[in-house]
This record gives C-alpha cells, sequence and structure tokens, in this order.
C-alpha cells in the first residue's frame, strides 16, 4: 500500500489528507454506507411510539438494538481484522436488511412487545461497523504519517455530517411519508451502501499471516487504555441516546414533532463545526491532556439541558453540546493509533464505536422512562450523569492513555513495515 508522508516543512490539513492515492475510492461509498447508523434509532423511535403510544416502550426496543449492536460490534471488528472486512460487510448488510424489515413489520402489526425486542437483537447485532472500517484503511493508508490526526478529525466530521442528515431524514420521512419509512430507508440504504463499500476490496486492510497470529488477534479490549476510553465513550452515548428522546419528547410536547430532527440537526451541526477546527488545528497539548480538558466541557455543557425551557434556548445549549463532544471524539479515536497494534485497530475501533451504542442504549432507555413517569423535560438529566460519571472515571485513570511502551516491538503484518521499535 502507498503511504502518504508529510513533510516537515508542510502542515498536514485536509486537502493533503484527500490527495491521499486511493482515499477517494473508499471515502464515497464508506459515506453511503455509514448514513443509515445515524436513522436506525431515531426511526425505530418514532415507530415504535406511534404504534404503542409510550416513549418508554419505544426506548427500550431502541436500546435492545444499540445493546446487541454493542456486544456484536467488536466480534464483527475482529473477524474483520482476522478475516478481511469484505467477507464480514457482505452477510451482514444482508442480515441486517432482513431484521430491520422484520422489525417494521412487527411494529405495524401491532404485535406484542417481546417481539418487537426479539427482531430488535438482531436487527442491532447486524448492523455494518463502517465508520470503524473506514477508519482501519486510513491507518494503512497513512501508517505513521502526521496526517493520522487529522484522518481522525475528518472522520469525526463525516459521522457528524451524517447525524445532521440522518436524523433530519428519519423525521421527514416519518412524519411526512409514513411512520415505518425511516427504517424501511434505513434498511435500504444500509443493502445499496454497505455492498458499494464492500466492493472497495483494494483498499481494505491486509489480513494478518499466521506468522504474527498472536500479535494480530490479541484482542484490542487488553490494552488498559481502551477500558478507559470504552467508559469514555459510554458518557458520549448516553449525551447522543439522552438527546435523541428528550428533543422528541420536547417537540411533541409542544405540537410540532417535525422540529425535532431541527434540533437533533443543530445538536449535530456543532459536533460537525467543532471537529472541522480540531482537524485544522496543529496541537501542541498532549491528546491525554486534550482528552480529559475536553470532556470536563461536555460533561458541564450537558449538565446545563435540563434547565432549557424554550426552542430557542434548547438548540443554543444543544449546539454547544454538540461542540464539545468532536473534540473527545477525535481525541479518543487518535489515542488509539498509539495504543493499539495495527492488526487489533479494527476491532479497537469497534469496541469504541460500541460503546457509544450501548451508551445510547442505556440513555435512549433511562431517557424514556423519565419522560414518561417525571415531567417534560426528566430526559436531559441523562447526559448530565452519564458524562460526569465518564469524567470521573477518566480523571482517576487517564495515566493509563499513554502510548505503548518504548523498545517494546510490534508485529505490523502483511502490508506494513517489518516488526520496528515503537518510539
Amino acid at each position: 500500500m502507498v503511504s502518504t508522508v508529510t513533510s516537515k516543512s508542510s502542515r498536514p490539513g485536509y486537502g493533503q489528507l484527500l490527495r491521499t492515492p486511493g482515499a477517494w475510492t473508499f471515502l464515497l461509498p464508506g459515506f453511503a454506507a455509514r448514513q443509515p447508523f445515524a436513522m436506525l434509532t431515531l426511526s425505530i423511535v418514532l415507530l415504535v411510539q406511534h404504534t404503542t403510544g409510550s416513549y418508554g416502550a419505544a426506548g427500550a426496543v431502541a436500546a435492545a438494538t444499540g445493546v446487541s449492536m454493542a456486544l456484536f460490534a467488536p466480534y464483527s471488528g475482529r473477524l474483520a481484522d482476522r478475516h478481511g472486512q469484505r467477507a464480514v460487510l457482505l452477510p451482514g448488510v444482508l442480515a441486517h436488511t432482513l431484521a430491520a424489515t422484520s422489525l417494521t413489520a412487527l411494529a405495524l402489526a401491532h404485535t406484542p412487545l417481546w417481539a418487537l425486542f426479539a427482531a430488535a437483537v438482531p436487527t442491532g447485532a447486524s448492523v455494518p461497523q463502517v465508520g470503524p472500517m473506514v477508519r482501519a484503511r486510513w491507518g494503512v493508508k497513512l501508517k505513521d504519517s502526521p496526517l493520522m490526526p487529522t484522518a481522525a478529525a475528518f472522520e469525526s466530521v463525516t459521522d457528524e455530517l451524517t447525524f445532521v442528515l440522518g436524523p433530519l431524514l428519519a423525521t421527514a420521512l416519518c412524519t411526512a411519508v409514513a411512520p415505518a419509512a425511516g427504517l424501511l430507508a434505513e434498511a435500504s440504504l444500509t443493502l445499496v451502501g454497505g455492498v458499494l463499500f464492500a466492493m472497495q476490496k483494494g483498499t481494505q486492510p491486509p489480513v494478518a499471516t499466521e506468522t504474527h497470529a498472536h500479535v494480530q488477534h490479541a484482542s484490542a479490549l487488553s490494552v488498559p487504555g481502551v477500558r478507559v476510553l470504552i467508559v469514555t465513550f459510554l458518557g458520549i452515548g448516553s449525551v447522543f441516546g439522552g438527546m435523541q428522546v428528550s428533543l422528541a419528547a420536547f417537540s411533541e410536547s409542544i405540537g410540532a414533532p417535525g422540529l425535532n430532527g431541527v434540533l437533533y440537526g443543530v445538536f449535530a451541526a456543532g459536533n460537525m463545526l467543532s471537529g472541522i477546527v480540531c482537524g485544522a488545528l496543529a496541537w501542541k497539548v498532549s491528546p491525554q491532556r486534550r482528552l480529559v480538558v475536553g470532556y470536563t466541557a461536555l460533561a458541564l455543557a450537558a449538565s446545563s439541558l435540563w434547565t432549557a425551557h424554550s426552542v430557542v434556548l434548547l438548540a443554543g445549549l444543544g449546539l454547544l453540546v454538540g461542540m464539545c463532544i468532536a473534540p473527545a471524539l477525535i481525541t479518543g479515536y487518535t489515542l488509539v493509533e498509539g495504543l493499539v497494534p495495527a492488526g487489533a485497530r479494527t476491532e479497537a475501533f469497534t469496541w469504541l464505536t460500541g460503546a457509544v451504542a450501548l451508551g445510547q442504549a442505556a440513555a435512549v432507555t433511562v431517557a424514556g422512562q423519565l419522560e414518561d413517569r417525571l415531567w417534560g423535560g426528566a430526559g436531559f438529566l441523562v447526559p448530565m450523569g452519564g458524562t460526569v460519571l465518564a469524567l470521573v472515571t477518566l480523571v482517576s485513570l487517564r495515566s493509563r492513555l499513554s502510548g505503548r511502551p518504548r523498545g517494546r516491538t510490534v508485529a505490523r503484518g502483511v502490508g506494513h513495515r517489518s516488526p520496528a521499535t515503537v518510539d
């Protein structure tokens, strides 16, 4: 594979990153394939709430999807490291399309809640992990280039662009077309986008040889720093889940359900804009310190959401919270490069993505119950609690985020240089 090397005289930037040979061959189909991910939870919430009349039931079904995705995502990532992304992705998108379609049919048939849970589990378990796969492809292309933090920022911006477009599309389809239209569109886009991405076989990370199997196949979860990042990303997931349910309930309470997608889009736009800025800056502060400072800002901003009682104030606070998320996400993904050997990075990225999904699932469940049982806006307490608890863990265990020890030899596997000493 060709590696892009940045000269000392040039500053890494998005233009240079996007000129990486072969990058566009996986970026465009990768964007199409990850778009449905931002539609899934909200589409389930809106459909199930319509058929059951309960945000608690809707949140619980969406949570089952998120939990199953969080549990199966790392396994999917590990299989991709061992056998190649295409071998995992093709059957995965087919299974997800079938499961999501079945969930839609069961909801429309007003089947018992247990049937919806039964369909939600395979729907979440089969969600294609395209984002981590794209990040792993950047790792192959860039290797030790200074452009890696820029790539992490670019991927965060791409993720957030999907979270700007996805909720808007899901809300528009569910409110203007039919309650089931969002989930059916999600299934269709997953199938088409996933197949197109899987066809880009030439840019997928090489499969490890048996010679390096004991290094390449070691679980990313064995790295202490990865476990700290998982807790950190759980807190970020609590923000996403709490916002989705609480914004939907707020919009419904003021008689403007279509406003939900706009408010969530403002929140995601803040995330995207701050991600663009983070990728354009040449940071002199260590990523470990940036993560602690950025996460502290996130916890403070998330703790103010429950005080908002107007559209304008809620939009402003949502924008602020979104702006605080991107730095934490970007820094966390950047730290993986120094913590985890190349042959386990897809798995590491899926652990983090799965942690966001798990935190989101728990938040959707709790926020739904709070909205049903307490006052309107009580669901906004969930982002506050999730981020504060995660911040305490991060500050207490931040020393575990240091990179791999100096002098340790790490096997790079096929497509990388020979075993090299890690600085």
